[in-house]
């Protein structure tokens, strides 16, 4: 099932298929390791909903739910 990174549920992972975004907003997400095949872990919401907390490569970090919604993922866990 495909989707946004905003859409995942807390601990659904998932494989990135493609970037949305051009330009500067582009290369800054590809710049923090999220690239076609790398997988993301969604681990946490703030209060509000934005900003979003993920594991991908490794490490934790932080994006904005802008960013997150231009990120295609498909989805590994199907029953969360």
């Amino acid at each position: 099932m495909k989707m946004t990174v905003d859409q995942m549920k807390i601990d659904q992972q998932g494989v990135v298929v493609s970037l949305g975004s051009s330009g500067a907003v582009r290369r800054h997400i590809i710049d923090m390791g999220i690239t076609p095949g790398a997988v993301i872990i969604m681990l946490k919401r703030a209060p509000m909903g934005d900003p979003l907390k993920i594991n991908v490569r490794g490490y934790e970090l932080s994006l904005r739910k802008a960013e997150a919604k231009e990120i295609t993922v498909e989805a590994l866990n199907n029953d969360k």
